[in-house]
């Protein structure tokens, strides 16, 4: 890779413009969307074909979906899954990018570019919300792991440099490029995934929002419901997808542990999570990571008994 060169003022100047739509965009957020209208939850299922598609997903009571078919499939396959879609008021949530566009190897680097900038096609052909990848790592060995290097001025350049050319080859205007938060790559926070909104100033990057991959540490788990409220407050305008899972801390060993575990198993607060989301009800939460439909269901249960308390609906 190249070395990335951006200049202090062309970055701050980007900065300022940037926080002056993102600070607009925050107000209007909260001004006009009010709880209400049904919160939208997904999971995996099968693919078949468009109907049988669909009627897996009414069956589970789900009103959003990851995207059923990959960037090979024809325009017509598209437009029949898209078409069926939205004539069952189901939301596309988001097609999986997984890749690391900043690996140290260059090849690895290469194939990483070309399968984001095929993925982002495919979710501005289907009409999904999002496309969705980590930032990447400079890890050599872990396409997502930790690295020394990860969290640092140079790396987040490069994400910058990163992100900008496969929104600019695109150029998406019915979804966006997004970026899920890790606990050892940007962005980490809500703060730096601001900042990345601000440094990469495209229209077609937006925020895929996974509250459990911010908890790091005690502090955090104790309070996620501080942390989830920060995140909307912050990022809201730009959410466009979010991931539904849950976080447990060990409590019978001497240092920091956290496990990712099934929604209502552990201790991310799902009050403040859906009360927040009901603000933004067409964003889809997406459930994931679980060994079988049964694990799905009683997720899904407990996302939906928590709603219930809170006055909100999935359907």
């Amino acid at each position: 890779m190249s070395q990335i060169h951006i200049s202090r003022r062309s970055f701050v100047r980007a900065g300022l413009a940037a926080a002056s739509a993102l600070s607009l965009g925050s107000a209007a957020w909260g001004q006009d969307n009010k709880p209400g209208k049904p919160l939208r939850l997904g999971g995996p299922v099968d693919r078949k074909d468009p109907e049988a598609w669909v009627q897996s997903l009414k069956a589970l009571g789900y009103r959003a979906a990851y995207c059923p078919v990959g960037a090979s499939e024809s325009d017509e396959t598209l437009k029949a899954y898209a078409d069926a879609a939205k004539q069952a008021d189901i939301v596309i949530a988001e097609v999986g990018a997984w890749s690391n566009p900043i690996a140290p190897d260059e090849t690895q680097r290469k194939d990483a570019l070309k399968h984001c900038r095929e993925q982002l096609a495919l979710a501005e052909r289907i009409g999904a919300n999002c496309c969705v990848n980590v930032s990447g790592s400079r890890n050599p060995k872990q396409w997502a792991g930790p690295h020394k290097d990860n969290l640092t001025r140079e790396t987040f350049e490069m994400i910058v440099e990163t992100t900008r050319s496969i929104i600019d080859a695109v150029k998406p205007t019915r979804t966006v490029f997004a970026l899920e938060a890790m606990p050892w790559a940007y962005p980490d926070s809500a703060d730096s995934y601001e900042r990345l909104i601000q440094a990469i100033d495209r229209k077609g990057f937006g925020v895929h929002l996974d509250p459990v991959n911010l908890v790091v540490s005690p502090q955090v788990y104790y309070r996620t419901g501080a942390m989830i409220r920060n995140c909307f407050k912050k990022l809201g305008p730009h959410i466009k997808s979010c991931h539904a899972k849950d976080i447990l801390l060990k409590e019978d060993i001497t240092t920091p542990h956290l496990d990712e575990v099934r929604p209502g198993l552990g201790g991310l607060d799902y009050t403040a999570f859906l009360t927040e989301l009901a603000k933004m009800p067409d964003v889809p939460l997406m459930m994931e990571h679980l060994p079988n439909q049964d694990e799905y269901k009683k997720a899904a249960d407990h996302i939906r008994e928590v709603g219930k308390k809170a006055g909100l609906a999935f359907a």
